[in-house]
């Protein structure tokens, strides 16, 4: 693939976006290419983590606006994109896998969307957020209207997707956007040590866990409650389950296997 490396060793898989010089952005190409990706991620029958990183000063700069300005029907092309972005970023999201984004520099547009399916977001001191779509007369996508309200409230949601606020590193960690903040040379190295400690867990109960989180606000309590009884029940009943289990009652540091 062009636009985006993928490595898969040992139940690790590395997603790494690849137009460097074009600020990672997104053209029909990356779309194409995103959604071969997180399908090649769910078919993986013993994927333990998903590590999404950038090459470059950005993560990710958004759509391709120049692209889309050249076409002969930008609607057509966007319409296009998302019909591969959104559908990755579904899969994505979906994994029982634990999603690590290591996010180096900034993430705008779809490139925050991006950078927010990580169940897990390590940020570069560097690095900023910032919506941008209305300042070219457009409306989020990517899932960016489900995920930030979520993590960071109505208000500071309606702030950064009308007004184009520009969110700093620190400021996405004191909102609750992003799960920690690293210096810039040491972020691979950070993110790599969690990826490790992912990937010796239990994937069942992550992908629980991950399930009961996303669907959170879709149920009543009843439903929700009827849910984690039956994730709960599963997950006991799992290898892994049994093993933390008689691991706990053993004293000793258990080995889960997936």
């Amino acid at each position: 693939m062009e636009t985006i490396d993928l490595e898969i060793a040992e139940g690790v898989a590395t997603i790494t976006l690849n137009r460097p010089d074009a600020g990672n952005v997104m053209n029909l190409e990356f779309g194409e290419d995103i959604l071969a990706v997180a399908r090649a991620c769910e078919a993986e029958a013993n994927l333990r983590v998903v590590l999404l990183t950038a090459k470059g000063r950005l993560f990710c700069g958004g759509g391709d606006v120049g692209a889309f300005a050249a076409a002969p029907d930008p609607a057509a092309l966007i319409g296009k994109l998302l019909g591969n972005l959104h559908p990755a970023i579904e899969i994505l999201r979906g994994l029982a896998a634990p999603v690590v984004t290591a996010v180096n520099g900034t993430a705008a547009g779809a490139g925050m969307s991006l950078a927010l399916v990580g169940d897990l977001v390590l940020v570069s001191e560097s690095a900023k957020f910032t919506a941008a779509y209305t300042g070219i007369a457009l409306s989020p996508d990517g899932a960016m209207t489900h995920f930030l309200p979520r993590l960071i409230g109505l208000r500071r949601a309606q702030e950064m997707m009308i007004t184009n606020r520009v969110v700093t590193a620190s400021e996405a960690l004191e909102w609750g956007m992003v799960t920690q903040v690293v210096a810039g040379d040491q972020l691979l190295a950070v993110a790599g040590e969690l990826v490790a400690k992912l990937a010796s867990g239990p994937t069942a109960a992550f992908g629980s866990v991950k399930k009961l989180l996303n669907q959170t606000g879709d149920y009543s309590l009843p439903g929700q409650l009827a849910a984690e009884a039956s994730e709960m029940i599963a997950n006991a009943g799992h290898k892994d389950g049994r093993e933390g289990i008689s691991a706990f009652a053993e004293k000793r540091k258990p080995a889960f296997r997936g």
